[in-house]
């Protein structure tokens, strides 16, 4: 049998009531929601549970919220034995990867997502920053697009290089709306605007990154048990001073997944688990090699049904 990583989403895969039925019947399960909780010194499990989704989605809930969630659903898949050979996650959910990997303890990594999610909030004022999804641009071409928007003024960069042919971009609100009328006359077969409160993963997130060095310089991380890919370099990571350089370099750096998860199979992984709500990081799976295995567990379904076609693999 071939490798298996462990994969966690970022955000955008928040949905109320994510994670609900499983705390309810499952008290391993529902001790992250009330550590969480007693972490934040508020009813984050409340507003996971019941909503309302609007102010699920800002993103100073929405980080913490999906971290708890996925290494939640984590511990109840972590009782059937299978560990991951690697771990990985989109963005915010590396965070999760480190939890799950043993670099940052649960009620550090809740802490940092946090601190991280005010600071990324804080540093471009609402509306003066914005994303946009890319479809059907090579990354070169796009590339390219961005660097003539910056250069007249207006900055812009990619952000997220999540599958062929879908490429999210990164800057100020003029720069993102001129290089996707560039991208467009470039072949762009369509380009979505994103509705976030930043330019999230572009330089214009720097002031968030001097900020945040202090908030982790207050954790302890540990060297990772198993490696976990780099969003910033597709490359796996373990030691402890580099993970914690790679994370402050990732709130301004471009997410590599689709290098992350070619590198990964490169590594010899042939089955990904995505643990987390929703299906998004799996589907770009998918997108980029379609003869990988991919899970998704998000309820105890999903996480039985991943369990027991994972055992016959072992056993086949």
């Amino acid at each position: 049998m071939g490798k298996i990583a462990f994969l966690f989403p970022g955000q955008g895969s928040q949905q109320a009531g994510m994670g609900k039925a499983l705390a309810e019947s499952n008290e391993s399960v529902s001790s992250f929601f009330q550590k969480a909780d007693e972490v934040l010194k508020e009813n984050l499990s409340t507003l996971i549970f019941e909503g309302p989704q609007d102010k699920l989605t800002l993103t100073v809930n929405a980080q913490p919220a999906l971290l708890t969630t996925s290494i939640a659903l984590l511990e109840y898949f972590r009782q059937s034995g299978i560990e991951p050979d690697y771990t990985a996650g989109h963005s915010l959910g590396e965070y999760s990867a480190l939890v799950a990997a043993g670099a940052f303890s649960f009620e550090d990594g809740v802490y940092a997502v946090r601190k991280r999610g005010e600071l990324m909030e804080k540093a471009v004022p609402n509306g003066e920053g914005t994303m946009a999804a890319v479809l059907g641009l090579d990354r070169e071409k796009l590339s390219a697009v961005c660097e003539e928007a910056t250069a007249e003024g207006t900055p812009v960069q990619l952000a997220n290089l999540n599958c062929p042919g879908q490429i999210v971009i990164s800057g100020s609100k003029q720069g993102v709306e001129s290089a996707a009328a560039k991208a467009k006359d470039a072949g762009a077969k369509r380009v979505i605007p994103l509705d976030v409160s930043g330019p999230f993963h572009s330089q214009l997130m720097k002031p968030a990154a001097d900020e945040f060095r202090n908030v982790l310089d207050g954790l302890s991380i540990d060297k990772a048990r198993i490696p976990v890919i780099a969003n910033v370099t597709a490359a796996p990571m373990q030691d402890a001073g580099e993970i914690k350089e790679k994370l402050i370099q990732q709130l301004y750096s471009p997410v590599l997944w689709e290098d992350s998860v070619s590198a990964m199979i490169e590594l010899g992984v042939d089955t990904f688990v995505e643990i987390g709500p929703g299906k998004v990081i799996s589907g770009l799976v998918k997108k980029i090699n379609r003869s990988v295995k991919t899970f998704s567990v998000y309820d105890q379904e999903s996480c039985e049904a991943a369990i027991a076609a994972l055992k016959e693999d072992n056993q086949a």
